[in-house]
């Protein structure tokens, strides 16, 4: 089955991202493209950054790296979001040098993994990284023949004196690298899924794989110059990569956090319109308004000024700027459009945001994907749903039980080339052109798609009854005080061929001791065991949750926040 959304905007389609941002610098000439924060003690200056330096400053480095001798190389990223991560990146893409976007957050080991198997020449770092990158310097196990710090430190070659370099060479008539032909349809990017197994597999994409899926967000989603973005979610994810791609295209001037701390202070002070983030941030940031009200008493008042403003929705009337004010301006006062993914979102919070009059969709993709598959659009939205097929892409179930839930395939110009000398792993995921996910879900009969879970997740019980522990994990989670949690089957000691439905909570104590400041830790768990209690009463039978685990410490997570459920099991088992 396949749903094709109407082409609700006008877009231009590119053939490869050098093309896209050609076009951008000659349309957006003189507008901003990034902002950044320049911090000197208690002074705070910004740089506007306009789309003609943008692309003046990735001709200039790229060509420095053609005169290092990096043409058809490949070239490693490892860093924060920030401008010189995007020049980098953008610089490897317009000279046809392969891009390997790496997670900041690995252990050396694992990042010195990374860049052998890629097969990296250079490391373009943050200087934040220093400590792991001159470890796996000392070791001299990697094929990297150049070191580049992002900002200037001593001993390393740095991205702005390569700038001025290569605006040297320029004058001199080198432009090699400006009249470099790319080829579209081969490997451009490697990208290392983060995975939830021990280790990643390395996906390769090709620069039309990147364009099609911004294309394709393009139709159905309305991005305007006057918006401004921040620029949340890590680059070296492709979520946030061609989201920042997209941004670029639409002439978004894009700004970058300050940290998780200082999530509402960067939407106030940049004014941010446009934010995509994945479900545990949007959701902590309802957590808080909902909170905020509750401290201030004004649960009924919001309550019955959410039910006036839908009245007047209904005529075609919309008030919720000026009724929920105050809560906007919490946000920033700006915020008109909040884009979600990564992982399933609360459909209670999605409600909720848009009843304050903030517009919020689900996608859903993969690394596999460039990533976007399905989308909710600007026309089209249910809450719990992520929308329908991207224009480009078919979407189709394959081997569907009796409640039509099916493994998700799909098939388009976005899907990647394969994992990168693996062609086992390539064979069980690319069929016939059809990319098999992993994941399961449904079409409603509106043509809607719905995720249940992942494949290899889903909770098999012994009636053969089937449980999505996604599902269970999104009621316990709004349980006030819970922080996260993680539904899984433990096995019945009554019946070794059955297992029953349990769960791990993790509470958050600053809320506990706010909530409940005198409670002890055996009053906790009664309480919140009483209130999954009453979440089974509202379920069938097979699926209630008979056993729980309390604790304070964080679930083992991927760096895109991601369980992984195997080291979780392990430790639960008492087998790690």
């Amino acid at each position: 089955m396949n749903n094709l959304p109407e082409k609700y905007f006008d877009a231009t389609e590119f053939e490869n991202i050098k093309e896209l941002i050609y076009n951008c610098a000659k349309v957006y000439e003189k507008n901003t493209a990034f902002i950044i924060k320049h911090k000197d003690n208690k002074e705070v200056e910004y740089e506007y950054i306009t789309y003609k330096q943008l692309l003046e400053d990735v001709n200039c480095f790229g060509t420095s790296l053609y005169e290092l001798g990096y043409k058809g190389k490949r070239v490693a990223i490892v860093g924060r979001n920030k401008y010189e991560w995007v020049v980098a990146h953008l610089a490897n893409l317009l000279g046809g040098i392969i891009s390997i976007p790496l997670d900041k957050e690995l252990q050396v080991d694992e990042l010195e993994s990374c860049l052998c198997r890629s097969k990296a020449d250079v490391v373009i770092f943050d200087e934040k990284y220093l400590k792991n990158i001159e470890e796996i310097k000392s070791r001299n196990n990697s094929e990297l023949k150049e070191y580049i710090c992002m900002n200037k430190i001593d001993n390393y070659k740095n991205i702005h004196d390569l700038i001025q370099e290569g605006r040297s060479h320029i004058k001199q008539g080198k432009n090699e690298y400006i009249d470099a032909k790319i080829d579209s349809y081969n490997m451009s990017i490697l990208l290392f899924t983060s995975g939830t197994t021990s280790k990643s597999k390395a996906v390769m994409l090709s620069q039309n794989n990147i364009t099609s899926n911004v294309y394709a967000m393009q139709l159905v989603e309305k991005f305007y110059t006057t918006d401004v973005n921040l620029a949340f979610l890590p680059f070296h994810h492709i979520f946030g990569s061609t989201e920042m791609i997209v941004m670029l295209a639409c002439g978004v001037p894009i700004a970058f956090p300050d940290g998780l701390r200082y999530i509402a202070q960067n939407l106030r002070e940049y004014k941010v319109s446009v934010f995509v983030g994945v479900p545990i941030l949007i959701e902590s940031i309802y957590k808080k308004i909902e909170k905020e009200v509750e401290k201030q008493g004004k649960e009924k008042v919001v309550n019955i000024a959410k039910k006036v403003s839908n009245v007047f929705l209904k005529c075609k009337i919309d008030i919720r700027k000026k009724l929920f004010k105050s809560i906007l301006d919490a946000l920033g006062g700006h915020m008109r459009f909040v884009i979600s993914g990564g992982a399933p979102l609360d459909k209670k919070v999605a409600k909720g945001f848009n009843e304050l009059g903030i517009k919020i969709v689900q996608g859903y993709g993969l690394t596999e994907t460039s990533p976007v598959i399905a989308a909710e659009n600007d026309k089209k939205v249910k809450y719990g749903s992520v929308g329908f097929p991207m224009y480009n892409v078919q979407i189709e179930l394959e081997n569907k039980d009796e409640n039509g839930i099916g493994e998700i395939k799909a098939k388009g110009p976005n899907v990647m080339l394969g994992y990168y000398e693996n062609e086992e792993e390539t064979k069980k995921v690319l069929k016939d052109g059809w990319f098999y996910t992993g994941d399961l879900g449904y079409f409603d009969k509106e043509g809607y798609l719905f995720i249940t879970g992942r494949r290899k997740d889903m909770i098999v019980l012994k009636n053969g009854k089937k449980v999505f522990p996604e599902e269970l994990e999104t009621l316990v989670n709004r349980i006030d005080v819970v922080e996260e949690c993680m539904v899984f089957a433990l096995p019945d000691g009554r019946d070794k061929n059955d297992v029953k439905l349990s769960v791990k909570v993790v509470y958050n104590k600053d809320e506990v001791n706010e909530k409940y400041p005198n409670i002890t830790i055996e009053e906790l768990q009664k309480n919140i065991w009483n209130q999954i209690k009453e979440i089974n009463k509202t379920l069938p039978p097979y699926k209630y949750i008979k056993n729980m685990i309390l604790t304070n410490e964080e679930l083992i997570k991927t760096t895109t926040k991601k369980v992984k459920r195997n080291e979780e099991m392990k430790i639960i088992l008492g087998t790690n």
